[in-house]
C-alpha cells in the first residue's frame, strides 16, 4: 500500500485526502473550480491547510455528456496550474487528472507526481508506456465509453464484478508496461445507475482482492444529489455519511471537494475501528 512519489513514500493504508481542484468552467460542482490564478492558490492553500494529502488537478470536465479535451490545450493549463502552485507550493504532491498521454508527459515534466486517468490506458495507446518511463504512480478508473456517452448504456450482467474484472484486466497491463504503483478507482457515476453505484459501494470490499490501494469519488455527485433531490452545494453531510461507509469497506483514497470534513470523518472512523486510537 505503499505510494512513491517521486521519492517521496506515503502508506495509503493510514488512508489519504486527494483534494479536487478543476481548471475548467464546466464541472458540475462550481465550488471545486479555480477561476483565476488567485483563486487557484487559495483553494490549494486551504486544502493542504485542512490536511489534504494530494492535490488533482483537473482540466477536461468529466461530468456525463461532457467532451474529450483538446489535448493542447489541456497541456497548457494543467502546466501554467503547476507551475503557479510549485511556487509558492514546492512540496505538494500534485495528480493530473488526464486520458492524453502528452499531458502528462508534460505535466510530470514540470513537477506532477501521479496521474489520474478515468480511461485507465485505454484512450490513449501511449498512456502507460508513458507513466512507466516516468515511475509515478497511476490510478486507472471503470468507465463505459467516455463522459459523452457513458450514461446511454448502463446495462451489466453482474455490475460489481464486471467492475472488479475491468479494474484487474486493466491492472494486468498497467504492470506488464513497467508501472509499479497502480491505484484503483471503482469509478462512481461513470456509466452506472444510481441503484448501480449503491450496489458498488455496498460490495466495494470486493475491490480489496485487487491487491492495489483503492482509491473512491463519491464526493456530491449525482447518485447523491439526484437520490435526495437537493443540488450538489447541498450534498456534503450525505457526502460525509458515503465516505464513513466507504472507509468501512475498505476504501484507502477519498477524492473530495471538502478536504476537512473528509479528514474528520477519517478520524472517526479510525477511532471507532480502534477505540483507544489516541487524537
Amino acid at each position: 500500500m505503499t505510494l512513491n512519489f517521486a521519492g517521496k513514500l506515503v502508506d495509503a493504508s493510514q488512508i489519504l485526502v486527494m483534494g479536487i481542484i478543476n481548471l475548467n468552467h464546466d464541472s458540475f460542482f462550481p465550488g471545486s473550480r479555480a477561476r483565476n490564478e488567485s483563486d487557484l492558490l487559495q483553494k490549494v492553500e486551504q486544502q493542504l491547510a485542512e490536511g489534504a494529502d494530494i492535490i488533482d488537478l483537473g482540466f477536461m470536465s468529466s461530468r456525463p455528456g461532457a467532451k474529450v479535451s483538446d489535448p493542447g490545450e489541456e497541456a497548457e493549463n494543467i502546466g501554467k496550474a503547476i507551475d503557479v502552485v510549485l511556487q509558492h507550493f514546492p512540496d505538494t504532491i500534485l495528480s493530473v487528472d488526464t486520458l492524453h498521454s502528452a499531458v502528462a508527459e508534460h505535466s510530470i515534466a514540470l513537477g506532477a507526481r501521479m496521474i489520474n486517468d478515468i480511461s485507465a490506458g485505454t484512450y490513449d495507446e501511449n498512456m502507460l508506456s508513458t507513466v512507466s518511463k516516468y515511475k509515478v504512480p497511476y490510478c486507472i478508473m471503470h468507465m463505459k465509453g467516455l463522459p459523452e456517452n457513458m450514461q446511454e448504456d448502463t446495462t451489466y450482467e453482474d455490475v460489481v464484478l464486471d467492475v472488479v474484472y475491468y479494474l484487474a484486466e486493466r491492472k494486468k497491463a498497467a504492470r506488464e508496461a513497467g508501472i509499479i504503483d497502480v491505484v484503483v478507482d471503482p469509478g462512481f457515476g461513470f456509466g452506472k445507475s444510481i441503484d448501480q453505484n449503491y450496489e458498488l459501494l455496498n460490495k466495494l470490499k470486493f475491490c480489496n482482492t485487487l491487491d492495489a490501494p483503492v482509491l473512491v469519488g463519491l464526493s456530491r455527485k449525482s447518485m447523491i444529489y439526484k437520490y435526495l433531490d437537493i443540488s450538489p452545494e447541498e450534498a456534503l453531510n450525505a457526502t460525509t455519511a458515503l465516505h464513513m461507509m466507504a472507509l468501512q469497506n475498505g476504501a484507502h483514497i477519498l477524492r473530495v471537494h471538502d478536504v476537512r470534513p473528509a479528514k474528520e470523518c477519517i478520524k472517526m472512523f479510525k477511532k471507532y475501528s480502534n477505540p483507544l486510537t489516541k487524537p
